[in-house]
């Protein structure tokens, strides 16, 4: 009877695999894999700018110009867009909620919007809630390379949208220039906007740096020939300060579309939290040896799980160049499914990872898909974690390889 009452979009929206997976590995006391959050502490020193600015009242609503002060100046260094903080840029409960406000505040009932297979589920879901058709271009395993012509091909008269997120998640990737110049060409060619989710930066006495890896060098999508006005940037400060709990992010745009998503942003929640808002300003202006460590130490636990997964088993075709996830390919002969893989691995080894099919689309190679062959074969596996979490979930996974020095549950 309850469920009558419901909306058709609420009884579209199901619980998301990772957080199902997520309450299992709770009741199992697994090591947690699957969530992209940081499970050691923020930095002292932004913890307690958070504490001052709650001693002194900053518990209202509030929007703190700062942040889009010190946001218009990191992407004039870092990309040489020059952007007004007063009017381009909109402070949002995070970038989930930046994203979906850019969404809402561009697309129509029945506009397609092209998103890049595999996805992050969000996006799918904000595009649905405002009415849009998502139109899946499928990345080409096992490198996930972009095709252009099949991009091209997905573009109709209906299109008004592409989503570019880079790095990418889950599979690590890092759009590269030429695929860049692609997705550029056809949203110049056909008047498509562009919105992207691109990871955070830290400011620190005038140098700019993203969480990238292996010398590489973030490229905006808004930084090509024509493409400023085009694209809408969301990003925050989450994951880069461990503080995914603050929900502080922001987009950027034209000056209209900016306007319009600071008002959906006041409708939906009125403001982000004052308190971590006013935290931002340290937390965005922390020292370059902050940004140098935690650079460091994400690379080296990147490296630490691509070793122990390719040891016992996996292939990673991707080296993850700036997200905070590995997409690991299970073995041809693997019995179990990606999602019977992860049951039993949170059953057998007591750790959590998500199974790659929440991230993929019905279809195969070049109608609207990924390939279903690929479709079950892979697991995302988060390194954003402690050393001793990492540890601990190597362990475990070592006490199930056999003598032949893969996991027992590869073999048939």
């Amino acid at each position: 009877m309850e469920e009558k009452r419901l909306s058709t979009v609420a009884k579209s929206l199901t619980p998301s695999p990772i957080q199902e997976l997520s309450h299992l590995a709770q009741r199992s006391n697994a090591v947690n894999l699957a969530e992209g959050f940081p499970d050691f502490p923020a930095p002292e020193h932004i913890k307690s700018a958070a504490v001052a600015a709650i001693n002194s009242d900053f518990n209202q609503y509030r929007h703190v110009q700062g942040i889009c002060d010190l946001v218009a100046d990191m992407v004039k260094l870092t990309q040489n867009l020059t952007i007004d903080p007063s009017k381009d840029v909109a402070i949002c409960c995070g970038q989930t909620e930046a994203f979906a406000a850019a969404v809402f505040a561009v697309v129509d009932r029945g506009d397609e919007v092209i998103l890049f297979d595999p996805v992050y589920e969000t996006y799918e879901t904000s595009i649905s809630l405002a009415g849009g058709v998502p139109v899946f271009v499928p990345l080409d395993p096992p490198n996930w390379s972009l095709d252009a012509d099949k991009l091209a091909k997905a573009v109709t008269t209906q299109t008004k949208a592409i989503v570019l997120n880079s790095p990418h998640n889950p599979t690590g990737k890092v759009f590269s220039k030429h695929e860049l110049e692609a997705i550029a060409n056809v949203c110049r060619t056909r008047d498509i906007l562009a919105i992207t989710d691109e990871v955070c930066c830290v400011y620190s006495h005038q140098v700019y740096e993203h969480i990238t890896f292996d010398g590489e060098k973030h490229i905006s999508l808004a930084s090509l020939p024509e493409m400023q006005t085009r694209t809408i940037i969301t990003s925050s400060l989450s994951k880069t300060f461990s503080v995914t709990g603050w929900r502080v992010g922001w987009a950027i745009s034209t000056p209209a579309i900016a306007s319009a998503i600071r008002n959906i942003h006041i409708k939906l929640t009125d403001s982000a939290p004052a308190p971590f808002q006013e935290a931002a300003l340290t937390a965005l202006k922390c020292s370059s040896e902050y940004f140098v460590s935690l650079r460091r130490d994400y690379e080296s636990r990147r490296d630490f799980v691509v070793k122990l997964l390719s040891r016992v088993g996996f292939h990673v075709a991707v080296q993850p160049l700036g997200s905070f996830f590995v997409f690991a390919e299970m073995p041809q002969l693997c019995p179990l499914s990606d999602v019977e893989f992860v049951k039993e691995l949170i059953k057998q080894a007591g750790v959590v990872a998500v199974p790659g099919c929440g991230f993929f689309h019905k279809g195969s190679s070049g109608d609207g898909g990924t390939d279903h062959r690929y479709q079950s074969r892979y697991i995302r596996f988060a390194f954003c974690k402690s050393v001793k979490t990492l540890t601990e979930a190597a362990l475990r996974i070592g006490n199930l390889v056999d003598a032949s020095g893969s996991l027992r549950l590869f073999q048939p």
